[in-house]
């Protein structure tokens, strides 16, 4: 009994450390699917000789460690957890960052000391307890039979457990999320999912099954009558009658011309969503550039006006988000950008950007401004392959820069987001119209003086804050950013430009490489939400400010862009909504918990809390918990199947 002992005692290491234990029924479920991968094991381990059973017990054993320590590895650095999909970026990985895989193994010491106990005990002590015969095939029949048992009889009793608003039933059938299903499954159960999800891929997915089965059955409220703490333009004599921000698309006639019955499903939810309405705000800025800046590991919390003053300018004056919530995805930075630039979630199980590469992607801003006239440029100042970004950001438009393939700057880790605004600003800046996206990497961890170039360029200017040296060494290392957002506004100015050119500026995930405590310094807490509270940045030089109070997050910045610069999109066709729109707040996160302007849900509690002063329609909960799963896996299968391509008619592979 090894085997199913060690598993599980591998399992609830990683639990305690990732989650503070098991949810629930999941301690049973861990146990049983534990006995189950254990068995299997036990009985591959058995049917040889002593030696050969020796040496594949210490390769099983030595593999499934592995698993976890990895596991447990990435969690510390990313607060998620990595699948399959990973090993494409060991090559790159290994290379560039095994200084923070080693950072994030020594912070997770106490966890991975006993997950390695197993591995060690049967090094020792393994021989012993060998069977000096191979197993007969009538007991290993038997063994097989029993697990089988076992395996079917578990999964049909998950299948019967639908209670609460998020049941387990709708986590192990109907989705795959690594955050979810690991607290109730265990992690060998999670990652069996995950290659039950890359199947489907290649199948056929009935997605009206993911939208309607397995979720508790509720007449959802009226969302349109909800209350929106959105801006309100200065009243008018008559009322204006807006129009949706839709365009032109007869979903009728694609549901009638469809074969793909998946597809067919996918123009029926569509075509049954209600759009955002334009605004006293569409077209506001239309006619000026973008520069549009997604920065490595920003959070609102390291703004001041001393270290970083040009940031805390830019967030205090224009469009201020109070209530803008940056949450962290499955891909780290890549599907922090694909969120932003898309207004798309992400599809967990593969990097979403990398895998909507080939795909027909019509709301990309390169192609929207680029169909006007703009010279549309992207940049990044660290490899250009890497994520895949020279495949991904052309493909929505960009002319897409970065180390290795015209942008020249330092040889150093991290690179100067100063040298990148220092090197293109000439590419663009004289053009009539131009919209510039930036990816920086001066923020990247790890937060040392030592090893970070970026932190030691601003060392002494961090020495006088009561903070951690992590800490400290994060703030120095995103004044090299700050530095860089100086340096921009100043050509802007020198060419004239300043008036005629908007400013967006978020981040792609708060600091996660910073620990619980160091966190705490900048005002992120330990908490489901609050950690992920962030800023988001719409400037233009001479706008007066205006406080937003509704709640947003990445995946509403491209339609709230498109409806300020008066551009033709389809609202129903994307995850996020125009942030002036009277369509409530909405900002969902990896694990399906949710922040509404009525309230938030806690997946991992599994309880809803109402907004102070709020009170939510009866079955709201759960209502808004299927709105929210529908979203999630319809942008999953905008990804899987070309979505668009079937939308507008494009050849699709």
């Amino acid at each position: 009994m090894q085997f199913p002992l060690s598993i599980l005692f591998m399992e609830l290491v990683l639990a305690l450390y990732c989650f503070g234990g098991l949810f629930g029924m999941g301690i049973l479920y861990t146990f049983l699917f534990s006995v189950v991968f254990g068995g299997v094991a036990m009985l591959v381990s058995s049917v040889w000789s002593r030696g050969v059973n020796r040496a594949v017990s210490i390769v099983l054993y030595a593999v499934i460690t592995g698993v976890f320590v990895g596991q447990i590895i990435y969690f510390t650095i990313f607060r998620t957890f990595t699948g399959f999909y990973a090993l494409a970026l060991a090559g790159n990985a290994v290379g560039e960052f095994a200084d923070q895989a080693l950072a994030g193994a020594w912070t997770a010491k106490w966890a991975l000391l006993p997950t390695m106990l197993p591995l060690v005990l049967q090094l020792v002590f393994g021989k012993r307890l060998q069977p000096e015969k191979p197993l007969k095939p009538i007991w290993f029949a038997v063994g097989f039979l029993a697990l089988a048992g076992v395996q079917f009889g578990t999964v049909a009793l998950i299948g019967l457990n639908s209670g609460g608003i998020l049941s387990y039933r709708y986590v192990y059938y109907d989705t795959y999320s690594p955050l979810l299903s690991t607290p109730r499954f265990g992690m060998l159960t999670t990652m069996r999912l995950e290659l039950r999800e890359a199947i489907r891929e290649r199948g056929n997915v009935d997605i009206d099954k993911i939208i309607d089965e397995n979720l508790p059955t509720v007449t959802p409220p009226d969302l349109s009558e909800l209350p929106s703490p959105s801006p309100s333009p200065s009243a008018e004599p008559t009322p204006v009658v807006y129009g949706d921000n839709v365009m032109d698309i007869d979903f009728d006639k694609l549901i009638e011309d469809e074969t793909d019955p998946d597809i067919r499903a996918m123009h029926e939810y569509v075509s049954a969503l209600t759009p955002t309405k334009k605004n006293a705000y569409t077209g506001l800025f239309e006619g000026k550039n973008l520069i549009w800046i997604v920065a490595e590991s920003y959070c609102g919390g390291v703004l001041d006006e001393t270290h970083t003053p040009t940031l805390w300018r830019l967030a205090h004056e224009g469009f201020v988000c109070r209530n803008f919530y940056n949450p962290i995805w499955y891909g780290s930075t890549s599907d922090g950008e694909f969120t932003t630039l898309t207004g798309l979630l992400p599809k967990s199980g593969n990097l979403s950007f990398r895998q909507s590469s080939g795909n027909y992607m019509p709301f990309g801003f390169g192609w929207l401004l680029g169909e006007k006239g703009y010279v549309t440029k992207a940049y990044h100042d660290h490899t250009y392959t890497y994520y895949d970004r020279d495949k991904s950001h052309p493909n929505l438009g960009y002319d897409y820069v970065g180390v290795g393939n015209g942008l020249e700057v330092t040889k150093q880790w991290p690179e100067s987001d100063v040298e990148m605004i220092d090197a293109t600003t000439p590419d663009y800046i004289d053009a009539e119209h131009f919209h510039v996206y930036y990816l920086t990497v001066s923020g990247h961890m790890l937060y040392t003086f030592d090893g970070n170039m970026m932190a030691r360029k601003h060392q002494d200017e961090v020495a006088d804050l009561p903070y951690s040296e992590p800490t400290r060494a994060y703030i120095a290392s995103m004044m090299e950013t700050d530095r860089a957002m100086e340096l921009l506004l100043q050509r802007l100015e020198e060419a004239g430009r300043l008036e005629d050119t908007v400013i967006v500026f978020s981040g792609d995930h708060y600091p996660y490489a910073l620990e619980p405590a160091q966190l705490e310094e900048i005002g992120l807490p330990n908490d489901n939400f609050e950690l992920y509270r962030s800023s988001l940045i719409f400037w233009c030089a001479g706008m007066e400010t205006e406080y937003i109070d509704k709640v947003c997050s990445p995946i509403d910045i491209m339609p709230t862009l498109a409806n300020l610069f008066g551009l033709e999109y389809d609202s129903r066709l994307v995850s996020g909504r125009d942030i002036f729109s009277d369509a409530p707040g909405l900002v969902v996160f990896n694990n399906r918990s949710y922040i509404t302007d009525l309230g938030r849900y806690n997946s991992v509690t599994d309880v809803f809390e109402p907004a102070e002063g709020a009170e939510a329609p009866e079955g709201y909960p759960a209502a808004m918990l299927k709105a929210v799963n529908e979203k999630f896996d319809f942008a999953a299968n905008v990804i899987r199947k070309d979505y668009y391509a079937a939308v507008f008619g494009e050849e699709r592979d």
